[in-house]
């Protein structure tokens, strides 16, 4: 395809995506009990050594799992321990905070709606590098695409992942973009967010010709929170906890995206995800796709969303229906971590895979948020 119809390709897909609440208006919403979210009563921290950011930063995250581990549930007290959360400063200081957790309903303790079935489709011929058949990401181009949302809510990370923005001053990543499971990686010193700037906005001089692609202005991390599920955890086991929250020195004045318990996907607009990130190999691009939910887990989306390396950390979306607005809203319910073999029934299925917000996981993103666990309920 030659650019121009790329670009046209693309703005038609845009234009879809302005017209799809005209069609989501007329889906019934569905009919199932508000979610509860627990309460996570955090200990004072305990002070830990500094960091020795000797990690190197692993970008193309892959893990094995079999049917034991797709199915495996957890206990309360080890799910108490994994909700356990490491604080990391600026200046290499770290704290360990341990939690409780407070819940009326104990069936709170795990995944809302979990999949009532299986949906295991015609097996796909084992593809490389995350791409399946046809590639069907987009590149977002044009100064008014980039800056509206849901695309402007994208950001980079300095060490070469994707984020989300979930509040004024607060970013949704991967945690293995920070944290290799035993200690911080290198690019954790001098984190930093990246905020695109459009073409257009770059040339503010008269005549001045705006470079090709965005520019990028970068802002100072101030505070960097990990779980312990994925410190120090098993590949297989962490890739459940693969996500963490970094603090701005400032707030930021974009839109950001608000978070969500993952529904089931039958509970989804479309039964469809959506994310946009910076893969690698599109430098300087924003890249935008979606998919349907392949499979679920208690912990993780699997999906065949198309993407590479530095797609990590990108916030995957869907429409949920908001019961106080009374309509379908974009909401953040899951990372993007990586990929994924599943084996199950003795065959080998392999999948990009999302982590899954929770309730538990929701109650802890949103505290870091807001340090106030009372204003941590399901919206």
């Amino acid at each position: 395809m030659t650019p121009r119809e790329i670009t046209t390709l693309t703005q038609l897909l845009l234009l879809l995506q302005h017209l799809l609440p005209l069609t989501l208006s007329l889906l019934q919403p569905p009919h199932h009990q508000p979610v509860h979210v627990p309460t996570l009563v955090p200990h004072t921290p305990t002070p830990l050594t500094r960091s020795r950011f000797s990690a190197e930063a692993q970008l193309d995250f892959t893990t094995h799992c079999n049917s034991s581990c797709f199915h495996r549930g957890k206990q309360e007290e080890q799910l108490t321990d994994k909700l356990a959360f490491e604080t990391l400063y600026a200046d290499g200081f770290r704290t360990l905070t341990t939690v409780e957790v407070e819940d009326e309903d104990g069936g709170a303790l795990h995944p809302t709606r979990p999949p009532s079935r299986r949906r295991m489709r015609a097996r796909r011929r084992r593809m490389k590098r995350q791409i399946y058949g046809a590639d069907g990401r987009f590149s977002i181009q044009g100064d008014d695409f980039l800056m509206d949302y849901p695309f402007s809510t994208a950001v980079r990370i300095s060490t070469g992942c994707t984020g989300v923005l979930v509040s004024q001053q607060h970013v949704l990543t991967a945690a293995h973009c920070v944290h290799d499971g035993n200690d911080y990686v290198h690019g954790a010193r001098k984190l930093r967010v990246g905020f695109l700037i459009p073409p257009a906005v770059n040339g503010t001089k008269s005549g001045l010709i705006p470079s090709k692609k965005p520019l990028v202005r970068w802002v100072r991390v101030k505070r960097t929170r990990v779980p312990k599920g994925w410190i120090q955890g098993p590949q297989e086991v962490s890739m459940d906890f693969d996500y963490a929250l970094l603090e701005l020195r400032w707030p930021h004045r974009r839109p950001f995206m608000r978070l969500s318990v993952a529904p089931s996907s039958d509970d989804l607009a479309g039964n469809r995800i959506h994310f946009s990130g910076f893969d690698s190999d599109r430098p300087g691009e924003l890249v935008y796709r979606f998919c349907p939910v392949e499979e679920e887990s208690s912990d993780l989306i699997y999906q065949h969303c198309d993407a590479r390396p530095g797609a990590s950390g990108s916030g995957v979306y869907g429409r949920v229906w908001d019961n106080a607005l009374e309509r379908w809203e974009r909401k953040v319910i899951g990372i993007f971590s990586g990929h994924q073999w599943l084996e199950i029934d003795g065959e080998n299925r392999d999948y990009n895979v999302a982590v899954r917000i929770t309730p538990l996981k929701f109650a802890q993103i949103c505290y870091w948020v807001h340090g106030n666990r009372l204003d941590c309920t399901q919206e």
